[in-house]
C-alpha cells in the first residue's frame, strides 16, 4: 500500500499558503510589482501542491486534523477529509489560475498591492471554512471572508462600486449575525458545535420540541442563504459586479457564493442530519426555495444585456443546483449536488474570464456590444461557447454531468416536480447564452474594428488572461468527459456518498 503522510498540521499549511503571502504583500510598495507576483504565484503553487499533498492522502483512507483550543469548549479545528476537499480543492486549483489572469488584468491598474493581498486573504478564509471542523470554525472564518472580499469589491473606487461595497456589507453582515446567534443557539440545545456526518441531533429531542428546532434551522439558514444567493436575498450579487472581472470570477466560481452553498450542505448533513432535517420540514424547505431560485434567476438572466448581470443572474439560478441535490436523502442526488460545487464554478470562472478580456480588450461590456467579437477573439470565444453549452447541460461538458444526476436522483427519491424544473432551467439557459453565441460568431461587427481587408484590428489578449480562460474551459470539457474515472470531480463526489462522510 502506498504511504501517506500523517501530518497533523497539513490543513494549517493550507491555510497559511495564502494567508503568509497576503500578509507579506500588504506591505509591499505599489512598485515591487516582480515581488508582489512572485509572491502571489509562489502562494497559490504552494497551495495547489499542499492540496495534492491531502488528496492523495485522504484517496488512500487518512484524515487530516488540526486543532487549537481558543477557550474553555472552543477550539479552531481544521479537518481535510474528502468533503472539505472537494471545496479546498477548487478553491486552491482556481486560485492559481486567477492569479495568473489577475496579474495580466490588473498590470496597468493602481493599488495593486492592496488588490492581491486581500486576493490572498479571501482565499485563506475560504480554504479555511472549507476545512472547518465544527460551527464555531466556520463562523470565524466566514465573517473573515466578509472583510477580504469588501475591499475586493471597492476596488475601483467609483460611486457605483462604494455602494455596491455598502449593499454587500448590509446582507453580508446581517447574515453574519444570524449565523452567530444560530451557532450559539445551536450549542445551547446540541451541547456542541462540532460537524459530525450524519448531524449531531436525535430525531427524539427534535420531535419533543419541534417549532424550536424548526426556528433554530431558519435562523442559521438566513446565515448562510446570503453568501449562497437564494431568492429574496441575492440582491448584493448583482450589483457587486462593478467590481474588477477577476473579482467576480473569484466571487461567483471560488469563494462567497460557493461558502453559502457549503455551509447549506453542513447545516443538511453535518448538524442536522439530512433524515431529521426531512422529518421536521427543513430539507423540503430548502429544495423547494432552491428550485424557485432556479427558475428565477434564469428568467431574471433572460432580460440582462449587460453580460456581467446577465452571468451574476445565471450564478443565482445555477447554483441552488448545489442546494437541490444535497437536499435530498438519495446518493444520487446529493453527488449531483456536490459535484456541481466544482462544475459549476470551473465553467462560470471561464464565463467571467471572458466577460472580463471582452471588457478590457474591446471595451465590450454589452450583449448587443458582441457582434462578430468571435472573429476577433476566437479563443476566447470558444471558451465562453464551452462554459455556456455545459451551463445549459449539454454532453460532454461537465453541466451535463450535475443535471444527470440531480434528475436521477430526484426520481429515486419520487420527487417528479425536480424534473420540470431542471428542464424548464435548461430551456431558460438556452434562451439566454444561445442568442450572445449566436451574435459573436454570426452578426456582422461594426465595419470600425476590421481594416480594409476585412481582417481584424485586434486578436487574442494578453496571454496571461487568454491561457488561464483556455485551462478553465478544458477543465468544463475534461470533467465532463472522464468523469467516470475516480480522481474526477464527479468520481471524488461520489467517494464522499459512498464513505457516508456527508
Amino acid at each position: 500500500m502506498t504511504p501517506v503522510l500523517d501530518w497533523e498540521f497539513l490543513p494549517l499549511l493550507v491555510v497559511l499558503s495564502s494567508f503568509v503571502p497576503g500578509v507579506w504583500i500588504m506591505f509591499l510598495r505599489e512598485e515591487q510589482e516582480a515581488l508582489r507576483s512572485s509572491l502571489n504565484l509562489i502562494g497559490a503553487v504552494a497551495k495547489v501542491v499542499l492540496v495534492g499533498l491531502m488528496l492523495r492522502g485522504v484517496g488512500a483512507g487518512a484524515v487530516y486534523e488540526w486543532r487549537l483550543q481558543v477557550l474553555p469548549g472552543l477550539e479552531l479545528s481544521l479537518i481535510g477529509d474528502a468533503l472539505a476537499l472537494l471545496f479546498v480543492t477548487l478553491s486552491a486549483v482556481l486560485w492559481l489560475v486567477t492569479t495568473v489572469y489577475a496579474i495580466g488584468y490588473l498590470k496597468d491598474s493602481p493599488n495593486r498591492t492592496r488588490f492581491f493581498s486581500f486576493f490572498s486573504l479571501c482565499v485563506t478564509a475560504t480554504t479555511g471554512l472549507a476545512m472547518a471542523g465544527d460551527l464555531f470554525t466556520f463562523v470565524i472564518f466566514y465573517e473573515a471572508l466578509t472583510w477580504a472580499t469588501y475591499p475586493l469589491v471597492v476596488h475601483r473606487g467609483t460611486p457605483e462600486a462604494i455602494q455596491a461595497g455598502r449593499l454587500y456589507l448590509i446582507y453580508t453582515l446581517t447574515a453574519g449575525a444570524a449565523l452567530v446567534l444560530g451557532a450559539v443557539w445551536f450549542q445551547v440545545e446540541a451541547g456542541t458545535v462540532a460537524f459530525a456526518p450524519g448531524g449531531v441531533l436525535e430525531m427524539a429531542a427534535v420531535e419533543e420540541a419541534p417549532v424550536r428546532f424548526f426556528s433554530l434551522f431558519l435562523v442559521l439558514l438566513a446565515g448562510v442563504a446570503v453568501k449562497a444567493s437564494f431568492f429574496p436575498v441575492h440582491g448584493w450579487l448583482p450589483i457587486a459586479m462593478v467590481a474588477p472581472a477577476p473579482v467576480s470570477a473569484l466571487l461567483h466560481a471560488v469563494a462567497v457564493v460557493k461558502a453559502g452553498a457549503f455551509g447549506v450542505v453542513r447545516l443538511l448533513h453535518s448538524l442536522f442530519g439530512i433524515e431529521v432535517a426531512w422529518e421536521m420540514g427543513a430539507a423540503g424547505l430548502v429544495a423547494g426555495l432552491a428550485a424557485f431560485t432556479i427558475i428565477y434567476g434564469s428568467i431574471r438572466a433572460l432580460v440582462q444585456d449587460d453580460l456581467k448581470r446577465l452571468l451574476a443572474f445565471s450564478t443565482v439560478s445555477q447554483l441552488s443546483y448545489i442546494a437541490l441535490g444535497v437536499a435530498f436523502l438519495t446518493p444520487m442526488a446529493q453527488t449531483g449536488g456536490l459535484v456541481h460545487l466544482v462544475h459549476q464554478g470551473i465553467m462560470k470562472i471561464t464565463l467571467f474570464f471572458c466577460a472580463g478580456v471582452l471588457s478590457e480588450t474591446l471595451q465590450v461590456k454589452k450583449v448587443s456590444q458582441m457582434a462578430g467579437v468571435a472573429r476577433r477573439m476566437p479563443l476566447t470565444m470558444l471558451a465562453f461557447t464551452v462554459a455556456a453549452l455545459g451551463m445549459i447541460g449539454i454532453p460532454p461538458i461537465a453541466g451535463f454531468l450535475s443535471k444527470w444526476y440531480l434528475g436521477v436522483g430526484a426520481l429515486d427519491a419520487g420527487a417528479v416536480w425536480v424534473i420540470p424544473v431542471l428542464l424548464a432551467s435548461s430551456l431558460l439557459n438556452a434562451a439566454y447564452f444561445l442568442p450572445v453565441i449566436r451574435t459573436a460568431y454570426f452578426d456582422d461587427p461594426d465595419p470600425e474594428g476590421w481594416d480594409d481587408k476585412g481582417r481584424s484590428r485586434w486578436f487574442e489578449a494578453d496571454w496571461r488572461l487568454v491561457v488561464p480562460t483556455v485551462v478553465t474551459a478544458l477543465l468544463a470539457l475534461a470533467s465532463g468527459l472522464f468523469g467516470g474515472i475516480p480522481w474526477s470531480p464527479l468520481g471524488w463526489a461520489e467517494l464522499i456518498v459512498d464513505r457516508s462522510i456527508l
